[in-house]
């Protein structure tokens, strides 16, 4: 029975820290018999007779250690028209040795060894080495060691995640076979697992920090299970266990045990940092995959366990999460299917970009466009930017998704230059892009990938998200601004710091939100709030464009205030890069010619 100390029914493993495995040159081959220099060949060939598994012997002459391997002695005692051996009767080990005996540090990892291997010449590139500890018995390595040992080592970085050591999402894969194997589909759970706020620990102390509460929690959660169950990192902050023939409650059990463990704060440079779990427990029971019996696809088990975990979120946090099977498929179980695919979309042609232009109000012309992203999935069908998005930034996908965006972006503005239509492109920016650091290098990348002159590339931050950094946010957007590309504040007006990250970013135009321009032509009090917005933006030397216009008569209402671009359907819906004509209207068009 469970004590009230260790409520999970079996006993807790140590927490100690988990680390990849890291084999170097030192645990391989074996320990060498070191012989006197003055040793007679004769005795030495008695000593290979008698052990035919002995691949060579040390000797050591003058406190110097080379190695002796059989083929070197053979070599030796059969040579020179075959009178070696009686050349070499009265021998001595000293004079049998190689004129010189490849030897390596213990300490060389695996990859090293291999480099140094691959860089002797040719006809002694396969022969034994030697290494020789700082104490204890010299080690004979045999080159096919080395390469095994390596060969080992990338299929453990295949499966395991280098930071925790814990399985990955392959290793997990890998693994469940076997533990449907031994213990049936029938007495199997998932528990998927998040750390709340976790972004917390990393933006506040730093990426070591938040390394060393990763690897601190990967420990206490492998000390948590059974050696038959499987503990892997997903990626980021996630985390699941597969546990081996288990019910309901002691799943649940479990669950509390980690949810108590994580009341213990984890210690780093001095600091005592708080870490808090939502986990979601799905059974195999739960999941009938194509009708072959439950639980047989891992796939469907984490799905349903990160749906559990996501409704936990919604619910507050910091607890266990289940779902009714029996109930409907909720939005929880959508937005886990969109964390399962999205890595899907990148590699599999799933995303796409449409353009929606932006006319210039004075003239009527339209030499702009902003770029946005659409997701078509096979099992999802499509998903929106406002579904999939934040899943995205949560799990630390929107830097690939971005750095695709630009990328695809800039690829498309090199076409219709050639093509003898230039057109600027606006492209939307996660503030954790920017967080990142890496932003101004992804951007510089794709221009002089695909040859793009900076004029043709805009990029538009949100204000609706913290950005957490100003001041290197700042810097990156000033180092974009001074090579020419464009940088516009997005639906301008829908959060509280809006003066304030005037005040704090550089700039060079405004997007007023679609909320400011629904009733411009209708509401004066709203027309007096843009022309309130449009005027001190001049005055900054900002240009300003409106979104979402959809009729005539809010279009007449900016021109009159000032504004300087338009965007909606009244000008164009986005259209795919197929469907834009080579030419933009002169004007806006007054019925659908522009409909996608």
């Amino acid at each position: 029975m469970p004590d009230k100390q260790n409520p999970w029914p079996y006993p807790l493993r140590s927490a100690r820290a988990l680390k990849p495995s890291t084999p170097t040159l030192g645990d391989l081959g074996f320990e060498a018999m070191v012989l006197r220099g003055d040793t007679p060949s004769g005795e030495i060939e008695a000593l290979f007779r008698a052990d035919r598994g002995l691949r060579a012997v040390v000797v050591e002459v003058k406190g110097e250690l080379a190695l002796l391997t059989r083929d070197q002695l053979d070599h030796r005692m059969t040579g020179r028209l075959g009178y070696g051996r009686a050349l070499n009767a009265r021998a001595t080990a000293e004079a049998l040795l190689p004129r010189t005996t490849f030897r390596l540090p213990p300490s060389l990892d695996l990859r090293a060894a291999a480099a140094a291997l691959l860089d002797r010449p040719e006809e002694s590139r396969y022969q034994d080495v030697l290494v020789v500890p700082a104490s204890g018995a010299p080690r004979v390595v045999p080159v096919s060691q080395v390469f095994e040992g390596l060969s080992d080592v990338f299929r453990h970085a295949a499966v395991h995640d280098p930071l925790t050591g814990l399985a990955n999402r392959l290793g997990l894969e890998e693994s469940w076979q076997a533990l449907l194997t031994g213990n049936g589909s029938t007495r199997t759970a998932a528990l998927y697992i998040d750390l709340d706020d976790f972004k917390v620990i990393n933006n506040t102390f730093g990426h070591r920090a938040g390394d060393s509460v990763l690897t601190a929690f990967a420990a206490r959660l492998k000390a948590c299970t059974k050696p038959a169950d499987r503990v892997a990192r997903l990626g980021g902050d996630e985390f699941a266990v597969l546990l081996a023939d288990v019910d309901e409650t002691m799943a649940r059990t479990l669950a509390d045990h980690i949810l108590h463990d994580l009341n213990e704060p984890f210690a780093h440079d001095g600091h005592a940092l708080r870490v808090s779990a939502t986990l979601g427990l799905a059974m195999a029971s739960d999941v009938d995959a194509d009708g072959q019996g439950p639980g047989t696809h891992l796939e469907d088990l984490l799905r349903q366990a990160d749906a559990a975990m996501l409704q936990a979120k919604h619910e507050g946090k910091r607890r266990l999460g289940r779902i009714d099977p029996s109930q409907p498929a909720s939005h929880f179980a959508r937005q886990a299917l969109i964390r399962r695919r999205l890595p899907h979309a990148l590699s599999n042609a799933g995303f796409s970009l449409r353009y929606q232009p932006l006319m210039d109000i004075p003239t009527g012309s339209c030499h702009a466009v902003e770029a946005l992203l659409r997701w078509e999935d096979p099992e999802l069908g499509a998903v929106s930017p406002d579904e999939f998005i934040h899943v995205a930034e949560h799990t630390g996908m929107i830097h690939a998704v971005g750095r695709w965006v630009i990328d695809e972006a800039c690829a498309q503005a090199r076409a219709w230059e050639d093509a003898g239509t230039p057109r600027a492109i606006s492209v939307n920016i996660s503030p954790l892009q920017l967080a990142a650091g890496s932003l101004v290098t992804d951007i510089r990348a794709s221009l002089q990938r695909h040859g793009v002159p900076t004029s043709l590339l805009n990029i538009e931050i949100t204000e609706s998200a913290a950005i957490v950094d100003l001041p290197s946010a700042a810097a990156q957007l000033r180092t974009l601004i001074d090579s020419g590309i464009g940088v516009d504040l997005d639906d301008y007006g829908t959060a509280y710091s809006s003066l304030s990250l005037l005040r704090e970013l550089p700039l060079t135009g405004l997007k007023l939100d679609k909320s400011f321009i629904d009733a411009i032509d209708t509401d004066p009090t709203s027309a007096i709030l843009v022309a309130g917005v449009i005027a001190p933006a001049k005055a900054l030397g900002l240009k300003t464009t409106a979104e979402g216009v959809e009729r005539e008569t809010q279009l007449a209402v900016l021109r009159e205030l000032g504004c300087d671009t338009a965007q909606g359907y009244l000008i164009s819906r986005p259209l795919a890069a197929a469907d834009c004509g080579k030419s933009w209207p002169a004007g806006p068009p007054r019925r659908a010619g522009w409909s996608a």
